[in-house]
């Protein structure tokens, strides 16, 4: 199963709303016909679908057989999300206890 990130990457490559992270995508994807068709066949398509599950499993799959790309692939998406006044908030590893990922608060935070 893809990580959530990358569904979110697929989703957002599926809306075609960041030409910068679809550019980098196709261009990778150029040489690989069964990502290349997941690509094609998500545009469009609503968050949920299979269509970008696909697009999120072939990420996973790119992802693992290049980590550069990987690398290249997140920084991408938080320039793109940074730069539309989005928050990249990523938790990575083993977490025990509260978490709170916000953009903006107003008043207190309490658990």
């Amino acid at each position: 199963m893809p990580e959530p990130i990358l569904v979110s990457i697929a989703a957002a490559l599926a809306a075609k709303t960041a030409t910068s992270l679809y550019e980098l995508v196709k261009g990778k994807f150029a040489s690989r016909e069964e990502a290349a068709a997941a690509l094609e066949a998500a545009g469009g398509a609503s968050p949920g679908s299979p269509e970008v599950a696909d697009l999120a499993a072939q990420l996973e799959i790119e992802k693992t057989n290049d980590p550069e790309f990987g690398e290249e692939l997140r920084h991408t998406w938080q320039q793109t999300t940074a730069s539309h006044g989005g928050v990249v908030n990523q938790i990575t590893g083993n977490v025990s206890g509260k978490v709170v990922q916000a953009r903006d608060i107003d008043g207190d935070v309490k658990f």
